[in-house]
Order: C-alpha cells, then sequence, then structure tokens
C-alpha cells in the first residue's frame, strides 16, 4: 500500500457543486505535433466536473482506495505547522497543482524520506526543488500539453483585455456609469502591432498561431530555434535573446519555464529596454518577472500594461503589489484550470500513477526528472538548480 498526498485548492465558498453550466465539454483525443491525450485504463468521473478543489479529488478516490491505497487530500499546505507538511514523513506520492502548489524546497524532501514521485497535475515543475529531486532520484513528473490550449486562450484574452483596456469598461456598466472618453482614453487596436512570445514551445507557439488572423508582426526568442517551415507559415521574426525582442514588440507574452536562468529575467534593466508603453502577459511563472520592476514601470508609464495570472508565492498576500498597482488585469492561477483541462490533466494523473504502480514506463513526454537526472520533457524545457527558493 502506498501513500498518495494530494495538495489542491479549496472547494468553492458555495460548496461543490451539484450540478453545472454545461452537461458536456469537447472530447479532445490528441495535442497538435501528434500527441495523444491521456489514456488511462479507467476514469472515475464525469469530464467537465469540478476536480481541482479538495472535494474533486482529482476523481482519484475510488480508483485508489479500490487499489488498496491512501489518498490524504488537503489545501492546507502553508508553513510549518500545515497538514501537508505534517503528512509528508510517510508519504510514497505527493500530487499538487500548479495553481496551488506544494512547493516541495529542500527542506521539504528532507521531511519525506519515502517520497518516491512529484506528480505536477498540469503543467510546470518549478515548484518542486529538481535538484533536490535529482540527488534523492525522486521522480518528477507533469501532465504535458493537458491545458496548453488553455493557458493559450487565456493569453490572447489578456492581450485583448490590455490593449482594448477592456476592465475599465466592463467597470463603467457595474458601476451604472456611461463615460466612453474614460473607457477609450487608454485603448487602441490589436492590428499591425509588434507581438512577440519569450518562448515558443506548446504554449508559445499555440499564442502565435492564435495572433496571426489580427494582422500582427509576429516575433519570438528561444534556445531551440523553431524550424525554418514553422517560422515561415506564420510569418515569425526570430531573435536571440529576449532583450533583443523586447526592444520591437509592443506585446511580449511569456511562456517560458522557471528554472535560475529565467528567474527574475524581466527586471528593471530589462524593462528599461522595452518600447514605452508596451504590454506584458505572463501566464509562465510570477518569478520570471521582478514584483517591484513590474509596479515601479507601471507606476512611470513604461509599461501601459500588465496581464498575468501567475504570481510569486502562490496563493498571492493580501499585501501583494500587484493586487494594488494601476494598468494590471490579473486573475489567480486559473488559466489552465479550466474544467475543460482538469478533465485532461486528472486523466493523465491517473494514467501517471497506473504506469508507476504496475512498473511500466511512464511516457517519455510526462517525465521532468527520473533516475537521477532530468529526463523527457524536463531534459528540454528545464535547468538543473533551484527556482523556487524563498518560497516559504
Amino acid at each position: 500500500m502506498a501513500k498518495i498526498l494530494c495538495v489542491l485548492y479549496d472547494d468553492p465558498k458555495s460548496g461543490h457543486p451539484k450540478s453545472y453550466a454545461r452537461d458536456d465539454i469537447p472530447e479532445i483525443k490528441g495535442y497538435p505535433g501528434g500527441q495523444t491525450a491521456p489514456t488511462p485504463e479507467g476514469l472515475s468521473f464525469n469530464p467537465g466536473e469540478l476536480l481541482g478543489s479538495v472535494s474533486g479529488k482529482l476523481g482519484l478516490e475510488k480508483y485508489l482506495a479500490d487499489a488498496g491505497h491512501e489518498l490524504v487530500v488537503t489545501s492546507d499546505k502553508n508553513g510549518p505547522d500545515s497538514r501537508f507538511v505534517k503528512e509528508l514523513a510517510d508519504a510514497d506520492v505527493v500530487i499538487s497543482q500548479p495553481f496551488w502548489p506544494a512547493y516541495l524546497t529542500p527542506e521539504r524532501f528532507a521531511m519525506a524520506p519515502k517520497l518516491k514521485l512529484a506528480v505536477t497535475a498540469g503543467i510546470g515543475s518549478d515548484h518542486v526543488d529538481l535538484q533536490s529531486a535529482i540527488d534523492r532520484n525522486v521522480t518528477v513528473c507533469e501532465v504535458t500539453y493537458s491545458n496548453s490550449i488553455s493557458v493559450a486562450e487565456h493569453v490572447v484574452m489578456m492581450i485583448l483585455a490590455l490593449v482594448r483596456n477592456y476592465i475599465p469598461s466592463y467597470k463603467q456598466v457595474i458601476d451604472g456609469g456611461w463615460n466612453i472618453a474614460d473607457c477609450v482614453q487608454r485603448a487602441y487596436d490589436v492590428e499591425k502591432m509588434h507581438v512577440g512570445t519569450v518562448a515558443a514551445g506548446r504554449i508559445g507557439w499555440a499564442v502565435l498561431k492564435r495572433m496571426h488572423p489580427f494582422d500582427v508582426h509576429l516575433h519570438y526568442t528561444d534556445r531551440h530555434r523553431l524550424p525554418l517551415e514553422q517560422e515561415k507559415e506564420l510569418g515569425l521574426t526570430f531573435h536571440e535573446s529576449a532583450e533583443d525582442l523586447v526592444k520591437v514588440c509592443d506585446v511580449v507574452t511569456i511562456n517560458c519555464p522557471l528554472h535560475p536562468e529565467t528567474e527574475n529575467l524581466f527586471n528593471k534593466e530589462l524593462i528599461s529596454k522595452m518600447k514605452k508603453g508596451a504590454y506584458i502577459v505572463n501566464t509562465a511563472r510570477g518569478k520570471i518577472c521582478d514584483t517591484q520592476a513590474i509596479a515601479d514601470a507601471l507606476e512611470s508609464g513604461q509599461l501601459a500594461g500588465y496581464a498575468g495570472d501567475v504570481w510569486f508565492p502562490q496563493p498571492a498576500p493580501k499585501d501583494h503589489p500587484w493586487r494594488s498597482m494601476p494598468y494590471h488585469s490579473m486573475t489567480p492561477h486559473t488559466s489552465g484550470s479550466t474544467l475543460s483541462a482538469q478533465a485532461r490533466y486528472a486523466a493523465g494523473t491517473r494514467e501517471i500513477l497506473e504506469c508507476w504502480f504496475a512498473g511500466k514506463p511512464i511516457r517519455d513526454e510526462y517525465l521532468i526528472v527520473h533516475d537521477g537526472k532530468l529526463a523527457g520533457a524536463g531534459a528540454h524545457s528545464y535547468s538543473e538548480g533551484d527556482a523556487t527558493g524563498g518560497s516559504s
């Protein structure tokens, strides 16, 4: 019997839903590039249900109980007296989501001598100290591609919301007003703007494809340059560095993983090299941006707007500067946790567990760390080292 410690976000304030806005969701069987959607041996939930909160339990409860395993689910993850920390000592598997990350720091790895598997239900494993996982031979997995398109859609929505000044216009309606000048004094067209992505992997490429019909100039930078035919398909301009890219872009969207080389990449110096009045959209990781540098740039006018749904730490404290800075369109970390995405990353989590318990190989595209080294998707996207320092 194994003990699975699962950290999920809290249920809705009104309680776990008894009904839903829609009766079904479209079935996704595969992704661009040929990767298939998760293929577990079975499911114990109906796609479209709320699975990412505590009562949803990622749809794992019946499956794990029938197999004789112990499942502990909690949202209490912060601080030395949290239930997460208290349950770590005899946990064999830890599961959490990027939206409510259970930070596995070196100190917490030391508290978990039995830990053998850390699963990210979703995409992004930077909340796990990958170097500690390597040193302790802990396998780290994530459900690659399960919510990439969900995030890409969120990016496009935020670009339009910022440039078109949507939120102040919406507030006019809510507040009973009708001052059109107040709404449009910061509103522009996206057409013919220069839009660039830092990283053109699954999410970055999907953003570029979705922005192409808006008749914009598209740019990207990435440690792995795209094939020439892909660049030609969308008319992309490649830049060797983020510094080169930001100098020419009106909108910059951040879609790279968090690792030591990208931590605080968007600092005061880099932001000062951007076009005055540019916009940043960050759905990657909060720590890729220097918190105070972003707030200061909005106050000074160097940036015209900042949007994103990633913060550091998560959940963000009530006094986080990004809550009160001007011209922002921040959301909680929701971009990759739609009910549609939850069905896929819950199914992928079960697929990983089925393979793990059966001693079968886990898909290479799901592996981040395995056999004491970066592996699979992790070897392509991450660097060894700690990018979660200070999470406590």
